[in-house]
């Protein structure tokens, strides 16, 4: 490509409503990669915390310090963590109404882990729907870019006597240019989109089942005064 052609210098010639329209898409695009690498490194963070609990969970240890510990560290914990520290919670506050009856006390404790599970999920969803939304719009505003461009292009050469390709190019070249950065926003963010969808539906699949278990571990131990290991 030419000096004449290149893109700095199509995008210097350009209408002001191309220039306005790729400044956009830029910034969109800068952004969109902030958003990404801010959802890699947090949904890394919550699967490496996730793994932390559910391995002390797991070695058998007391609720009740679990329990404890969780309350303490709340900030810091991961999803998981959380939602059985919800559960916890809950349970001993229905145990100490000297609340009796299991179906009250497992419902208590579900309702509360199914209200921290809530909580979770549309945290670790924050940013995804701008991601959806440059995906799929950003095209359609480089594209408005590119038909802008090519209008003014095209009205440009009706003064012209004499029509040729040189002095087409320059005007259609930049226009598309609107396109190609378009296309540079939305592929980035489609992609990250779909992935990050994937690995939230694993997470909340495990937090899920992590509950479930849960669950079942207070049932057999609702007939304790507290509930001991497991």
């Amino acid at each position: 490509m030419t000096q004449e052609l290149s893109i700095t210098q199509l995008l210097l010639n350009a209408s002001w409503v191309v220039q306005a329209v790729v400044l956009l898409l830029v910034v969109v695009s800068i952004l969109s990669w902030a958003a990404i690498f801010r959802k890699v490194f947090a949904l890394k963070r919550v699967r490496a915390k996730n793994e932390d609990f559910e391995r002390d969970f797991w070695s058998g240890g007391n609720l009740n310090e679990l329990y404890q510990a969780a309350a303490k560290s709340a900030p810091q914990s991961g999803p998981i963590e959380r939602i059985f520290a919800s559960g916890m919670r809950e349970y001993q506050k229905l145990r100490e109404r000297r609340i009796t009856d299991s179906g009250a006390l497992l419902d208590g404790a579900r309702r509360a882990m199914r209200a921290s599970f809530q909580r979770e999920l549309d945290a670790l969803e924050s940013n995804l729907s701008f991601l959806g939304t440059v995906g799929s719009v950003a095209p359609y505003v480089g594209l408005f870019g590119t038909v802008w461009g090519i209008m003014h292009a095209f009205t440009g050469l009706a003064s012209l006597a004499q029509v040729t390709l040189a002095s087409v190019a320059p005007g259609i070249a930049e226009a598309l240019v609107a396109t190609a950065i378009s296309l540079f926003a939305a592929i980035p963010a489609v992609v990250a989109y779909n992935h990050f969808a994937h690995d939230i539906d694993r997470v909340a699949n495990r937090m899920e089942t992590f509950m479930e278990e849960f669950s079942n571990i207070l049932q057999r131990n609702v007939g304790a005064q507290s509930p001991a290991g497991h």
